[in-house]
């Protein structure tokens, strides 16, 4: 959690141990220095007080002085901040400054077990899903000193490039300084060019050595005392997503290690950081100010100078772009809910930097040409443009460029690293990983990101465009079959250009419809917008035939009307009801699919899924309407084609009757959707919007069901269907078409329970083939431990 637990540095130093070191190094102004920062960190992290009053009387020492920068500071201005900060101190805590440094010692250490518990450390744990109970310790640590003048200073360095994955030692490096002044953002720092030659030979050879040992990119702390290298830690380094996946591609080139481990290195979650959107090379666009490009990838939005501030518009759906002067681990909340990070001050390796790449947010830090004047809510660039809060900011983190207002954007393409990985998985993989898509430019797109197949067309859209809406009203407002089947007949030939546009880009792969699910009520207005129609034809004089259709029109939304319409009359039940509209519907499937065989040589293999089927009895009952209305279609065209019928397990009756459901249904495909809604009894959008917030915040569920599947309830269910299914029909093809079927724990819970198939959206498609890849690997090497 880089940055979100507490340090304190120069621990022991009191007022007789100053000047001892001052008289021991012959560095008055370095012994001061080390102390005004060891009283700045403990008054702040051990005894409470408010960072931003040491800040301002600092400040107001260096304006006394006329001078910008902490290191211009002489050692009379250091004693006088050193008194002004511990009488800020007393009177801020109630306490004074201890000089035993033993004392200090301890109330450090209770200070960092506390930041455990603060609010930045968790919410950025809610955030990366880490288990608040998971406790930490506590370094102890000697000092070394990068503060003791020219031929001192600090830095942080990545043994790789944590942006680009570039296998070139990258960081930075601030002389006669410490660590907190680079990783906190305060001061902006060079380039690792900067140090002493014989000390950046030193640097080279020790990031060789650590990714020998560890094996992995590292991330780590240095500090050069009076021209000797120290190494104070080093950790597995945070890294976008593109740099992982090239890292991981390239590592494994060098045989440093395995395929599988490369593909298990990933984390899927990350994995749609790859697929930001990049600012067109097309567009003509100038920067109002440049800073340095910290995370890549391009965002747009408001301008927002307060953290709070941010991530309340951001949760509520507005897009923000933070602006601070930097940021400190306080801004987390912020940082979370925003589209990217823009920041004054800071360099590569700062908490805005190291943070945003973790979160694969665009990020531009160390912008030093812009004046930020947070109080009265604007930022001035240095051609004199101001930018007011609220205002439309694009920046791009790959350029460090800041632009004003919104910006043409352009998709991302995958990388040839990314696709070698892919290929990997697919090479790894057990479960097949489909798309769910409505619409030819959805499968398009799936097939472009390495979809098998459709697991999930819904067929809604069909019917709500605009040229189809009026005759679908005519189809709900029919007297009679009759009427009925005419208004669908004229539906046929839209729904079979939708179709062959779909098969003929899906050719040779399988592609699952799915009959109409939704209840006719959401193809009328509602009764209030029929009202008012009502209202505004008498107003306009409007003949009485047209007020008769209008208020035909009202008395049928207020026939359709439900108490409940997730469970009302919809999916099945229509088509029960009604059951020429499933026949329709079968009509243009098979036609489409039989006339993109003649036009293109090949076809799609066909899967007609029923939605809502809770009993065998109504399973039965379609099927046979299905079969007649496909049987129709073959004689006509004097042609066959094979299809399948099958259903779509989303209530828990279906689950527990899937033995039965199983001898007349040739696949299952779990909607994990409604079948978690069911078996909670939660509608998702009441308890999103009401309730689910405070079941995480308390634990009483550890994550919402909605984003990752309810393994114990939800998933008892999918395990039991399939195997009751299976025995029951050992041909079935079963798979899962929910949200689901994208989110790793999911997909590894779908690989164990033995599914064929997972279907997700086309942006999620890299995520479940990296996933399913990781769940067969983690299921080998537990086999070969047995």
């Amino acid at each position: 959690m880089p940055g979100m637990m507490d340090t304190i540095l120069n621990l022991g130093l009191n007022d007789e141990t100053t000047e001892t070191l001052a008289k021991i190094t012959g560095n008055e102004r370095f012994s001061l220095d080390a102390h005004r920062r060891f009283i700045q960190m403990f008054g702040k992290i051990a005894l409470s007080v408010n960072g931003q009053k040491f800040e301002e009387i600092i400040e107001s020492h260096k304006k006394k002085l006329g001078v910008k920068q902490d290191v211009e500071l002489n050692p009379q201005a250091l004693r006088k901040i050193i008194q002004d900060f511990k009488e800020l101190i007393r009177l801020d805590s109630g306490k004074r400054l201890p000089q035993d440094a033993w004392m200090q010692l301890e109330m450090a250490v209770e200070a960092v077990f506390r930041s455990w518990s603060n609010p930045r450390a968790v919410e950025y744990r809610r955030f990366y899903k880490i288990a608040d109970d998971l406790g930490t310790a506590v370094t102890l640590q000697q000092m070394v000193f990068g503060n003791m003048g020219r031929d001192s200073g600090t830095g942080v360095a990545f043994t790789r490039n944590p942006s680009t994955g570039d296998r070139k030692l990258y960081g930075e490096y601030l002389r006669n300084a410490q660590g907190e002044d680079v990783v906190a953002g305060i001061r902006t720092p060079d380039s690792l060019d900067a140090m002493p030659p014989e000390i950046r030979l030193d640097l080279d050879r020790v990031s060789e050595t650590l990714e020998q040992h560890f094996k992995e990119m590292q991330d780590f702390e240095f500090t050069v005392e009076n021209m000797k290298l120290y190494l104070l830690q080093t950790r597995n380094g945070k890294r976008t997503a593109h740099a992982a996946v090239k890292i991981a591609v390239d590592m494994a080139g060098e045989t440093l290690i395995s395929r599988e481990e490369a593909i298990a290195r990933i984390n899927p979650g990350d994995i749609d950081q790859l697929l930001h959107r990049t600012i067109d090379p097309k567009a003509h666009v100038k920067a109002i100010a440049k800073g340095l490009n910290a995370s890549p990838g391009a965002a747009s939005g408001i301008a927002v100078f307060d953290t709070d501030e941010a991530a309340k518009l951001g949760a509520k759906g507005d897009k923000v772009i933070l602006v601070r002067p930097e940021t400190t681990p306080e801004d987390i909340r912020g940082i979370i809910r925003a589209q990217g990070i823009l920041t004054v001050r800071g360099g590569m390796t700062s908490h805005a930097a190291v943070v945003a790449r973790g979160m694969g947010k665009a990020a531009v830090v160390g912008c030093s040409s812009i004046r930020l004047d947070p109080d009265n809510g604007y930022f001035k660039t240095s051609e004199g443009m101001i930018v007011k809060r609220g205002e439309l900011i694009t920046i791009d983190g790959s350029t460090g460029e800041v632009l004003l207002g919104t910006v043409p954007m352009i998709e991302p393409e995958l990388t040839e690293d990314f696709r070698t990985l892919l290929g990997w998985a697919d090479a790894s993989r057990r479960l097949g990983v489909w798309a769910n898509a409505d619409t030819p430019e959805a499968a398009k797109k799936a097939k472009e990101f390495g979809a098998e197949g459709i697991g999930l067309c819904r067929t809604e859209r069909m019917f709500n465009a605009p040229e189809r809406l009026p005759i679908v009203r005519e189809m709900i407002m029919a007297e009679d079959e009759d009427e009925r089947r005419e208004a669908l007949r004229r539906l046929i030939p839209f729904q079979l250009s939708d179709f062959k546009e779909m098969f003929r880009l899906m050719a040779g792969k399988p592609v699952t419809v799915r009959l109409l699910d939704l209840p006719l009520h959401e193809f009328l207005p509602s009764a209030e917008e029929a009202v008012e129609e009502i209202e505004n034809l008498r107003k306009r004089h409007a003949p009485a035939s047209a007020l008769e259709t209008e208020a035909r029109l009202l008395t049928k939304v207020h026939q359709l009307s439900e108490h409940n319409p997730m469970l009302g009359h919809r999916g099945c039940r229509l088509a029960i009801t009604y059951p020429e509209i499933y026949e329709a519907q079968t009509e243009a499937i098979i036609r489409a699919a039989i006339e993109t065989r003649r036009e293109a040589g090949q076809t799609v293999r066909v899967l007609i899924m029923l939605p809502l089927i809770s009993s065998a009895n109504e399973m039965i009952y379609l099927r046979r309407h299905v079969e007649a209305a496909a049987e129709r279609v073959f004689e006509e065209m004097e042609e066959k084609i094979d299809y399948k019928i099958g259903t779509m397990i989303e209530t828990p009756r279906a689950a527990l009757t899937a033995g039965e459901l199983a001898k007349y249904a040739d696949f299952f495909s779990f909607g994990t959707n409604d079948l978690t809604q069911t078996t909670y009894a939660f509608s998702r959008d009441d308890a999103e919007a009401k309730f689910m917030s405070r079941y995480l915040e308390n634990k009483i569920l550890t994550d919402s069901p909605f984003e990752v599947l309810d393994a114990q309830g939800v998933g008892r269910l999918i395990s039991m269907a399939n195997q009751e299914g299976r025995k029951a029909n050992p041909k079935l093809e079963v798979g899962i078409c929910g949200e689901h079927g994208g989110e790793t724990k999911s997909v590894a819970f779908f690989h164990q329970a033995g599914l064929d198939y997972v279907s997700c959206s086309a942006y999620r498609i890299p995520v479940a083939r990296i996933a399913a890849a990781q769940a067969a690997i983690a299921t080998t090497k537990t086999m070969s431990t047995v």
